[in-house]
């Protein structure tokens, strides 16, 4: 059998393995791979003591190394079973991948130039979200109400703005440096809006307090519409999904049935 012809059934075995959670191979894949992440967030640590040894910073620099090398071929194996190459390589999942080993290439392959970027290669913890199933299902919640969200994010701004800007009528007089435009009072706007309150900035007279009891009650309720909205969608996904793999036991048995007529008994 020539190359040409081992290659449309090399990309089929490969194929469940890379984009199949649910299979035996894909699994292992996945446990393999959340693996190396987290051994490389560990190693990431582990570079910032002061002390570290020089022999330990060598095994640290081989076994960064040979993670880029595994994400490398990960990315381009994906590529090649991809039966859309150019939609993966723009898709978020392929874009992440691309960011992770990016900046190592196109550093010269330097190990330890990349200790002065740790930040980008922290976006290693962004490939968990293809290999976390609980992840996935917090992704596909997300786009099912992206655009509530935004809608409401934008309500939350106006909200912001006309919060600062009641406080700094109410207490402008008072703590003129404190409140001196409405700029300054956003900070406090933001801090109470969300109910963090950290104290630096706080109303002296009895219109910003009554002000700011609104402000409180009103930001209890703002934090909890956009986790109410993920939650509902949340359990969407789980039902949606218990449907589809039912579904997909169902047909498997009807299909196997024939063919193994004894099965019923």
């Amino acid at each position: 059998m020539s190359g040409k012809d081992r290659a449309p059934g090399l990309r089929r075995r490969l194929r469940p393995m890379l984009e199949d959670l649910d299979s035996p191979a894909g699994r292992r894949f996945a446990l393999f791979i959340q693996t190396l992440i987290f051994l490389s967030l560990v190693s990431v640590s582990l570079e910032t003591l002061p002390e570290l040894p020089r022999r330990w910073r060598y095994l640290l620099d081989a076994f960064d190394l040979m993670v880029i090398l595994v994400f490398t071929v990960e990315y381009a194996l994906r590529i090649w079973v991809a039966r859309r190459p150019l939609r993966f390589v723009f898709s978020f999942y392929g874009l992440i991948d691309l960011a992770v080993i990016a900046p190592f290439w196109i550093m010269g392959a330097d190990i330890r130039a990349l200790r002065a970027f740790r930040l980008l290669r922290l976006v290693r913890v962004l490939k968990l979200v293809r290999y976390s199933r609980s992840l996935n299902h917090f992704w596909h919640a997300w786009r099912l109400v992206r655009a509530d969200i935004q809608m409401f994010a934008g309500f939350v701004a106006i909200f912001l703005y006309l919060s600062a800007l009641g406080i700094w009528h109410f207490e402008h007089e008072a703590q003129p440096e404190a409140f001196a435009s409405v700029f300054d009072a956003l900070w406090w706007a933001v801090v109470t809006l969300t109910t963090v309150g950290y104290g630096d900035l706080y109303p002296v007279t009895v219109g910003g307090r009554l002000f700011t009891m609104l402000v409180v009650l009103l930001g209890i309720g703002l934090v909890a519409v956009p986790s109410g909205l993920l939650a509902s969608a949340f359990q969407e996904v789980r039902r949606n999904e218990r449907e589809s793999r039912e579904l997909r036991r169902r047909h498997h048995r009807e299909g196997s049935g024939p063919e193994h007529p004894g099965n019923g008994r």
